[in-house]
């Protein structure tokens, strides 16, 4: 299914503007621009320095090294210009709702700990690969899982593309997000026992599964505190 998503329709009413989502978009493609800067600048050489250090690769956390930086940063690097614009697109209109229903800084939080969760799921079921994991698609799967569960009766719109027509069609979010879940955990599976982002076509499919399964947990348990909202309350909270 080519199917891409640019926004969605819920039954409650968002009361806060997405600052932390529009400032994690601004985050990792300066980061993108940086990196492009390196490419151009200092070449292949420079930018692969630049990955390596700051990338989370599985042979540093398991040969007794202390806690390495990459486990964070990863999450903020990308290997070409369709990764990053196929994550921000996945980003955009499934954060801002997760980010309405948990505030801000719980957002932030519940983002990087899918994040992170991501990276120790990838590493547990590649130790010792040396394969720099890198890419927001962990964190992005968290927030995938956060919606799904906050918002089950969500729609998402989007437009299919089918050969050369471009056809506008709105998905129930079960179904889109259910349909995406089963094609990482099919491509999970292929991917044991093998180097999981080597053997399947770059893409880290284990990561993205534990980044999801963490949203599903994550995102009810950090909501409960949340203020309830009035139905008819339109007031935006900075």
């Amino acid at each position: 299914m080519f199917f891409i998503p640019y926004g969605t329709r819920e039954d409650t009413r968002k009361t806060r503007f997405p600052y932390v989502t529009a400032l994690l978009v601004a985050a990792n493609l300066a980061v993108f621009a940086f990196e492009v800067y390196l490419l151009f600048t200092y070449g292949e050489t420079g930018l692969n320095e630049f990955i390596m250090k700051y990338a989370a690769i599985p042979a540093d956390f398991s040969d007794g090294s202390p806690l390495e930086i990459g486990l964070l940063t990863a999450m903020f690097l990308h290997g070409g210009l369709l990764h990053i614009i196929g994550n921000m697109i996945y980003l955009l209109p499934f954060g801002d709702n997760v980010e309405d229903r948990l505030g801000h800084v719980r957002y932030l939080i519940f983002y990087l700990l899918c994040g992170l969760i991501a990276t120790l799921v990838y590493t547990l079921f590649n130790i010792g690969s040396s394969t720099p994991l890198i890419g927001a698609s962990g964190a992005i799967a968290g927030v995938l899982g956060g919606y799904l569960v906050l918002h089950p009766r969500g729609r998402v719109k989007g437009f299919f593309f089918l050969i050369i027509l471009l056809i506008p069609l709105t998905l129930p979010a079960i179904i889109f997000i259910g349909y995406w879940f089963v094609m990482q955990l099919f491509g999970s599976v292929a991917s044991l026992g093998a180097d999981a982002v080597s053997s399947a076509g770059s893409v880290a499919f284990i990561a993205h599964v534990g980044g999801f399964v963490a949203g599903l947990i994550l995102a009810p348990l950090m909501a409960l505190t949340t203020p309830s909202r009035k139905a008819n309350d339109t007031t935006l909270e900075y």
